[in-house]
């Protein structure tokens, strides 16, 4: 049989497009409760206990069994407002830059978000159900900015738009970071975190000790899209592309992990 010429191949990447979700979710289920396994395990008892006490009455009370509550209710009219707060586009120029006032107007979006919630958790004054929503948001949050993709550019709502053939299926870039990058592995996200935990110690992280650290933190995820070469240059990709760039994304989740028991730590242990 002849090969399909480049027309009739874009045709059936155009179809298949149409199979694919609309905008993506951040790290997909999978990636967002491998994020809370490794916070969790870092965390002090003092404040497993503080989270756990908040999150007490939930069908799973981890950090992991709430790590996908954000995408979930974020169709629903209470809050649609929050479906901006997953993702903040950056101006598509190396080296990345984050100016609040021109990339996070009002706050509405994945920093403002952290900044926000964080700030209500750690506030003792405020009442446990609003704190308990605020951790959910905080978890997740922290998920979505280290995905490259929650971080890029919106001249293709930040891979969104790139569409690619995978697997025999339609994907967009972005969703395929969410979902494929972590499932290809086939590990559980339990089992998956314990792996990555026994992986080699990661450089210190200078951007803790930041007054902003989120805003850091996207721009390393969009950085990372420019020195990694994110962008496949063909529109059908094979699992090559998942192994080349597995290590990054396996780096994201543990920084991930490491940042939110971080914030967490200083949000929920008795202060001194």
């Amino acid at each position: 049989m002849a090969p399909a010429s480049p027309a009739r191949l874009t045709h059936r990447l155009a179809a298949l497009a149409l199979l694919v979700a609309g905008p993506a979710f951040g790290w997909g289920a999978e990636g967002h409760r491998i994020v809370g396994h490794l916070a969790e395990a870092r965390l002090s008892p003092a404040a497993r206990a503080e989270a756990a006490r908040l999150l007490r009455g939930e069908s799973e009370p981890t950090l992991a069994g709430i790590a996908t509550w954000a995408d979930e209710v974020r169709d629903e009219p209470r809050w649609r407002h929050t479906a901006r707060w997953h993702w903040v586009n950056l101006p598509r120029e190396n080296p990345c830059s984050y100016v609040p006032a021109r990339d996070c107007r009002g706050g509405d979006c994945v920093v403002g978000a952290i900044e926000r919630q964080l700030a209500i958790l750690a506030d003792r004054r405020k009442g446990d159900a609003e704190r308990r929503i605020a951790l959910k948001f905080v978890v997740h949050f922290v998920g979505d900015v280290h995905q490259p993709f929650h971080a890029g550019f919106g001249a293709d709502r930040g891979g969104n738009d790139t569409q690619l053939q995978f697997d025999r299926r339609g994907w967009n870039l972005h969703a395929l970071w969410d979902s494929a990058m972590v499932t290809h592995v086939g590990l559980a996200p339990a089992d998956y975190a314990r792996q990555l935990q026994g992986g080699p110690p990661l450089p210190p992280d200078a951007t803790l000790q930041r007054r902003h650290p989120a805003r850091s933190w996207a721009v390393e995820s969009c950085q990372a899209i420019f020195d990694s070469a994110l962008y496949p240059e063909r529109r059908v990709i094979g699992r090559g592309y998942l192994e080349r760039h597995r290590p990054l994304a396996e780096t994201r989740l543990r920084r991930a992990g490491e940042r939110l028991a971080a914030l967490l730590e200083s949000a929920l242990a008795p202060s001194d």
